[in-house]
């Protein structure tokens, strides 16, 4: 049981990446077939809920300068871009956030899956898209507007709203639902 334990977290890197594999991911270990590996996702996700707090309170954001108060203090000081989502339930409570790539001083690569990805495994209902510039400018960049449109058409395809991209600066924000990106989405 231990060496099995240690080859999971050895395999998965860490706790958190273990809590959130699949089954199918739990299978690819020597040694767990598909009923171990039922059974080890449900002691998971027993484990999950008992690490988060009991009514734990939640952050209804109805507006960019909502999801800015919750998440500038992360993006405070960081000499690269940090790419963060903020994930909502259906009635528009954030519910998690994680940063999900961090670039370089004036760019960040990422792919959509690494964008959606969270909110599927966490059974999100929308997203939103975070991240900083280093230079303080949170004016939009042509990067930043095609990776909008790209989550866009993505985001339709999903079938999992992306709600708004956040710009974060030194002391301001720009909110592309704000700029009218977003000509079907509310808040």
């Amino acid at each position: 049981v231990l060496s099995l334990a240690e080859e999971l977290l050895s395999h998965f890197g860490s706790l958190q990446n273990l809590l959130e594999a699949t089954i199918q991911e739990l299978m690819t270990i020597k040694g767990i077939g598909e009923a171990k590996a039922i059974e080890l996702k449900a002691i998971l996700a027993l484990t999950k809920k008992i690490t988060k707090p009991a009514g734990a309170p939640k952050y209804r954001v109805k507006h960019p300068s909502h999801v800015y108060s919750l998440i500038a203090p992360y993006f405070y000081n960081k000499k690269k871009e940090f790419l963060m989502v903020v994930l909502r339930d259906i009635k528009g409570f954030v519910f998690h956030h994680e940063m999900i790539s961090v670039g370089i001083l004036s760019e960040v690569l990422v792919h959509p899956r690494e964008i959606f990805y969270p909110a599927i495994s966490h059974c999100a209902h929308s997203l939103i898209l975070a991240h900083n510039h280093p230079s303080g400018d949170p004016s939009p960049s042509k990067q930043d507007l095609n990776l909008t449109t790209l989550l866009l058409d993505s985001s339709k395809i999903m079938g999992i709203p992306f709600d708004d991209h956040i710009i974060i600066g030194q002391t301001s924000y720009t909110s592309l639902w704000e700029q009218g990106l977003f000509p079907k989405s509310k808040y």
